[in-house]
């Protein structure tokens, strides 16, 4: 089955150990998204986005400043591999599948154990939004009719 579906799973995060491989703009916004849920991240990448940075200063980005290696991966939950280098997220998303660690290869969608969903969050209420990994486009504006509603709403 090409087309598997994907099962929407809210999980507890804290105490959790994420990784993120890079340091661009697809791996800060996803910092930014998974900052209220979780304690801390760590992030390897020779350079970081300047949210990123400004996380670090807080404590709640661990940032290694290299390239990757392999045993960046012991101990870890879940790994981000966000880097501008496809093949590079590719042999994360391997490794990863050896060790047991649920992977988001940002680069490619086959490679993905989950998908990262728009979340929108008001107060207890958290919404996830997907669209299979096929269009992020359609995502993002069901995400913000959500945020609107909710807004609107009062909720």
């Amino acid at each position: 089955m090409t087309d598997k579906p994907y099962f929407p799973l809210y999980v507890d995060l804290s105490g959790k150990d994420i990784l993120f491989v890079g340091g661009g703009h697809i791996a800060a916004r996803r910092i930014g998204v998974l900052q209220p849920f979780v304690e801390s991240m760590t992030v390897v990448a020779p350079e970081a986005e300047g949210s990123i940075l400004e996380l670090t200063e807080s404590g709640e980005v661990n940032w290694i400043t290299r390239e990757f290696e392999e045993g960046d991966l012991e101990g870890r939950d879940i790994v981000f591999a966000a880097t501008d280098d496809k093949a590079l997220n590719a042999e994360i998303a391997a490794m990863c599948r050896e060790k047991g660690i649920t992977v988001n290869a940002s680069s490619e969608k086959e490679l993905c154990d989950f998908y990262f969903p728009g979340i929108v969050r008001q107060g207890n209420t958290v919404i996830g939004v997907n669209a299979s990994g096929e269009d992020h486009s359609k995502a993002k504006k069901v995400r913000e009719r959500i945020q609107e509603i909710l807004t609107e709403e009062g909720i």
